[in-house]
């Protein structure tokens, strides 16, 4: 029989180590506030240096503190208002870009390609309302891309890195791959086992391909159309990708024709490889075509009048 000296003993054994984690419990919190106390002050001194008013400080810095408290580090928070006051941003403009990061990080969506697409845009002195429909738009294809793996998970399938193909996912939406064809991706790939490297391979194939198709004029729902048409037309993934690109050809082909060949076209050639979009985005403030290593587009001109082969002039030299 256990004596009470034994069972008072573990008694207050028990309560010395409730107390002791309670303190370090409560020694951490006061940590991490005095550090996010500092850094606010460190963000204060380069506003006040500014031409805010004093309510627009505020402003910046309880949007500031927002970010800190939510998780995003330090340095990024305090390079986006060096940036912003370098690049004369208002402070309501400031406000937005954090709502924005504020917001994906609250939904559990990876920020970092935000903050990165944000960091592109300082650097080539875009403007802040291009800037902020970019990053707008780079959040909302996060949550899609989100969506679409969270559906996946809920019927059973098990995939690994999860933050990672929420953005494979993003990138891929921001190049118009319908919805739809992503979610099979998801479903397919996972259910064959491939791994984030194959399936991240295979949704660029399916970015190169959406590009090509938007380049040659086809309409976002011809290439939903498309993409479908292909997805239900096999169950291997191999096979889908190589008739997305038959389907494509013919498209365009059809295209050209009736448009009496003055529609821009693209010609992909058998085996041709997405290589050149590999880990790249969209520039930011530029349409995908504007990329450089995308495929090569043609560019047919009005037709010359017919001249017979004697009345030809010789071509001039190319250099």
């Amino acid at each position: 029989m256990i004596s009470k000296n034994k069972i008072k003993f573990k008694i207050i054994l028990s309560l010395l180590t409730l107390l002791a984690i309670f303190s370090f419990a409560i020694s951490a919190v006061s940590t991490e506030a005095a550090t996010i106390d500092e850094e606010i002050e460190q963000l204060k001194g380069m506003i006040d240096s500014s031409s805010y008013s004093a309510f627009q400080s505020r402003m910046i810095l309880n949007a500031a503190q927002d970010l800190l408290e939510s998780g995003i580090p330090f340095e990024d928070t305090k390079n986006i208002i060096e940036n912003s006051v370098e690049e004369s941003f208002d402070a309501y403009s400031i406000k937005k870009v954090f709502d924005v990061i504020l917001d994906s990080q609250q939904e559990g969506l990876p920020t970092e390609p935000l903050i990165n697409k944000l960091n592109e845009g300082f650097a080539k002195n875009v403007n802040k309302s291009v800037i902020i429909s970019v990053i707008s738009t780079k959040a909302e294809n996060l949550k899609k891309a989100n969506e679409i793996l969270n559906q996946a998970l809920q019927e059973g399938l098990e995939i690994n890195g999860e933050e990672e193909m929420v953005g494979i996912l993003a990138d891929s939406l921001e190049n118009d791959v319908p919805d739809e064809s992503l979610s099979w991706l998801v479903k397919t790939g996972t259910a064959e086992g491939k791994s984030i490297m194959e399936i991240s391979e295979i949704s660029e194939e399916l970015s190169y391909l959406s590009l090509l198709a938007a380049d040659s004029g086809l309409s976002t729902e011809k290439i939903s159309l498309l993409f479908k048409k292909a997805i239900d037309s096999s169950s291997n993934i191999a096979d889908i990708c190589e008739n997305i690109q038959k389907n494509l050809e013919s498209e365009i082909s059809t295209a050209k024709t009736e448009s009496g060949g003055v529609k821009p076209s693209t010609t992909l050639g058998s085996g041709t490889s997405p290589a050149s979009l590999t880990g790249s985005e969209t520039t930011i403030g530029e349409t995908p075509a504007q990329e450089a290593g995308e495929a090569p587009t043609e560019t047919s001109s009005t037709p010359e009048p017919s001249t017979s082969p004697a009345e030809e002039a010789p071509s001039p030299p190319k250099n």
